[in-house]
């Protein structure tokens, strides 16, 4: 597209960066230093400078297919221009349909309903609010708990950070929503550091969840949410046998489990979704981001048979004319839900889920070869995501791992940081030379830091 077509050129870099209050940014060293993107193609960006930069982390763990590709964008043109907004608060329109019925088809197992939103956070908390309902619909309206994890990501409502466990998105909040509790985190660096794939020990960490049902009594338990690979928190895998577990226990106590897919879900693990390629079955399953590959904000909660029935007979019984009260203004909205058909038309046509579990091997070996390099105390990957954890600078944790970004940024290469963790997890269509470019420009920059 002619950039002179468009309000602004997005080839150009803003006369003032002033009035933008930048989410999960440093707004003030940011603007001293701006990092701007002007375009993206397959595995790069470019910057408003003109600098190509390998994208080695999907945007932010979205774009799995890569970026641009030409069937999802003609999607979003012609049905902006043919159907810009419909309503589905008693409305509706045939593109949403047939991405449920879709997308839960994907999914092994007994899932027949999908409820849409606008974004993980709010699936998330979609989740949690049917979690919630559902036991009151069924008449077990003591089942008020929610439980999370410690060093759990659920995106940033106020649902999300209350059975989350990373302390800075809670600290500022206040008492977030009660009756919540934690499981412990399953990092042990003392007995899994440089882990290939599922680390051996830490199955015993799910049995905590007794603990807590012991504590609060499981009958007023109603959900436990976890990601099965922890993303944000700096890529926790789950020990084996560790997921099996909770599904055992939340099924001896009659409470929902759910997994936030909203990262390792859409070919991030070589299969569809994580609970495929770990073999467990939650009761919901939170997805977004590779949903759309990116290009349009939509999130989803997948449900299994039962939860939406459940409902329905509530309201038979009730009189009630509406099943469920809660919904967005955009839930299904049309111009994402073509998105999302032609986001997993691009998947199914190109392979890309058997692509990234074919490059899974290739890219454990090239990562874990970072293991002698300086500052690295652990690295552990599962299908196409990987953590490398570094060494805290005395006195000045975090700073490393930023310093760590900046310059990959500056070298050409795209990467996320969380705390001392660099997260890497590129779209599907990356090359075997591709990934030794990552591992080549890390080596390089980890060498250079103090």
């Amino acid at each position: 597209m002619d950039g002179s077509a468009l309000p602004v050129d997005p080839n150009k870099a803003p006369n003032n960066l002033d009035s933008f209050w930048m989410p999960f940014t440093w707004n003030r060293q940011f603007k001293k230093d701006p990092l701007l993107l002007a375009s993206a193609k397959d595995m790069h960006y470019t910057t408003v400078n003109g600098q190509k930069i390998l994208d080695g982390t999907a945007g932010l763990w979205c774009c799995n297919a890569g970026h641009a590709r030409e069937r999802i964008t003609k999607a979003v043109q012609q049905t902006v221009e043919h159907l810009d907004f419909a309503p589905t608060f008693q409305l509706g329109h045939p593109l949403v349909f047939e991405l449920a019925q879709r997308l839960t088809a994907m999914v092994p197992g007994n899932y027949d309903h999908a409820f849409f939103c606008n974004s993980g956070s709010e699936a998330v908390d979609s989740a949690l609010k049917i979690a919630l309902a559902y036991h009151r619909v069924r008449g077990d309206a003591a089942r008020t708990r929610l439980i999370g994890r410690e060093r759990g990501y659920h995106g940033v409502g106020f649902g999300g950070i209350s059975v989350g466990g990373i302390v800075k998105n809670r600290m500022f909040w206040g008492p977030l929503i009660n009756g919540v509790d934690h499981l412990p985190h399953t990092h042990d660096l003392s007995r899994n550091a440089h882990t290939r794939g599922i680390p051996e020990h830490g199955a015993e960490y799910a049995d905590e969840l007794e603990r807590i049902c012991a504590l609060h009594d499981p009958s007023t338990i109603a959900a436990v949410i976890v990601e099965p690979v922890a993303g944000s928190t700096g890529v926790l895998i789950p020990p084996k046998g560790y997921l099996k577990r909770l599904r055992e226990i939340c099924d001896k106590h009659g409470i929902l489990l759910i997994f936030d897919e909203v990262i390792t879900g859409f070919g991030r693990l070589g299969t569809g979704f994580a609970t495929e390629y770990f073999g467990v079955q939650p009761d919901m399953i939170t997805c977004a981001k590779g949903l759309t590959n990116g290009v349009i904000p939509m999130g989803a909660v997948i449900c299994r048979e039962g939860i939406y029935d459940a409902f329905t007979d509530w309201a038979d019984d009730t009189g009630s004319t509406i099943e469920l009260f809660h919904g967005y203004t955009y839930s299904g909205h049309p111009v994402a839900a073509a998105a999302a058909l032609a986001t997993l038309e691009t998947y199914q046509q190109d392979g890309l889920f058997e692509r990234g579990a074919a490059l899974s091997g290739y890219w454990e070996d090239a990562i874990h070869s970072l293991g002698d390099a300086r500052h690295v105390i652990d690295i552990r990957n599962l299908g196409l995501i990987a953590g490398i954890e570094l060494a805290p600078r005395e006195g000045a944790p975090t700073v490393r791992a930023y310093e760590a970004f900046k310059r990959c940024f500056d070298a050409g290469l795209l990467v996320r940081v969380t705390g001392d963790i660099i997260a890497l997890s590129p779209p599907l269509i990356i090359s075997k030379e591709q990934i030794d470019e990552i591992v080549h420009i890390l080596r390089k920059v980890l060498s250079e830091l103090d």
